[in-house]
């Protein structure tokens, strides 16, 4: 994308980026009188009147209605993320409410990661989000299975970096609870210091020859496993600020507005849409279309990686696309190194 526009001249740039400044203040199409009186361009009028006309050419921006001033596409938001860009630092002040709202001390990191989805939401006033780590790479310490209830098992999973994943499993019949112990036993000895990726793969293989312990227990331990996975899925995403995104302007439509409120209630969407950012070091932008989610088709997603251990996570910030990138992409690039920090202790 960004060899595309890379001709784009000085005055296209200044233009562009004075107009999706004004845009994501007042939320209304912006005149090129409007930006010669508020912004120093040194040019007529007339002369950004020409430009925007350029930008409109290329897909930059767009006029809504024929009288009406022109607003950013999606490809200008991209052109203005990927060459434009300036992150706008943060304040001390800001750095300390982010840090004291971010616990750590023997605190489950559930509990750690719903803090960080609150503490975005609130100081960018848009939707906060973070996952889970994706253990794959995380080696096994210790298995416990503990019964809950009747044919209930929890399934406690330690791992190397100090965290902890549960799995509720259920059983078709009662088993005595020495058997219960009996097959956690022999889990531990089969798979401590193996990574849970490898469990994954090839825990079948494992226990192929084994006559001890509850054959429904492993069978059942086997499937469970599948949930301990390389994706994103509903379970393993923390929302916050939901009533943050519905008081922006672009949710003024009662159906976009009911369309999102119950892709966010499912999360299924919002978990696919985390899932399809790439993961790796730094801030990914996800501009409007580019998720490829009708619900979201009006929103970006600012996300980065953190580290616990061996394992990653993401966290981020999701808003309409007319949003504050230089800010949002300075706050999730700061709280990510502040939670790899954290978690990594």
């Amino acid at each position: 994308m960004k060899h595309s526009f890379v001709n784009l001249t000085e005055r296209d740039k200044q233009v562009l980026a004075s107009l999706i400044d004004h845009y994501v203040k007042t939320a209304e199409p912006v005149g090129s009188r409007v930006l010669a009186n508020k912004y120093k361009l040194g040019v007529s009028p007339a002369t950004i009147r020409n430009t925007l006309s350029d930008l409109e050419d290329i897909g930059l921006v767009t006029q809504p209605h024929t009288s009406a001033g022109r607003i950013p596409t999606d490809l200008g938001y991209r052109v203005y993320v990927d060459l434009l860009l300036k992150p706008e630092d943060l304040t001390s002040g800001e750095k300390d409410q982010i840090k004291q709202q971010i616990a750590s001390q023997f605190t489950p990191i559930e509990q750690i990661l719903e803090q960080t989805s609150r503490i975005l939401a609130e100081v960018t006033s848009q939707l906060g989000l973070s996952t889970s780590p994706q253990l794959d790479e995380a080696v096994l310490t210790k298995m416990e299975m503990i019964p809950v209830a009747e044919r209930k098992l929890l399934v406690v999973i330690a791992v190397k970096s100090g965290l902890v994943r549960t799995i509720l499993m259920e059983i078709d019949s009662e088993i005595r609870s020495e058997m219960v112990t009996e097959t956690s036993r022999l889990l531990n000895e089969r798979l401590v210091g193996l990574t849970l990726g490898e469990i994954r793969k090839t825990i079948s293989e494992r226990f192929n020859d084994i006559h001890l312990g509850e054959p429904k227990l492993l069978r059942v331990f086997t499937d469970s496993m599948a949930a301990v996975s390389d994706g994103v899925d509903k379970d393993s995403l923390h929302v916050e600020g939901t009533s943050n995104i519905i008081q922006q302007p672009e949710f003024r439509d009662r159906e976009k507005l009911n369309n999102l409120l119950d892709a966010l209630e499912s999360k299924e969407p919002l978990a696919e849409m985390v899932s399809s950012a790439p993961l790796e070091e730094g801030v990914v932008v996800t501009i409007g279309k580019e998720a490829n989610l009708g619900n979201f088709e009006m929103c970006s997603i600012v996300t980065s990686t953190y580290k616990a251990g061996r394992s990653q996570g993401r966290i981020g910030v999701i808003g309409p696309t007319r949003m504050q990138y230089s800010k949002l992409v300075s706050i999730v690039d700061y709280t990510a190194k502040l939670l790899s920090r954290l978690l990594s202790k």
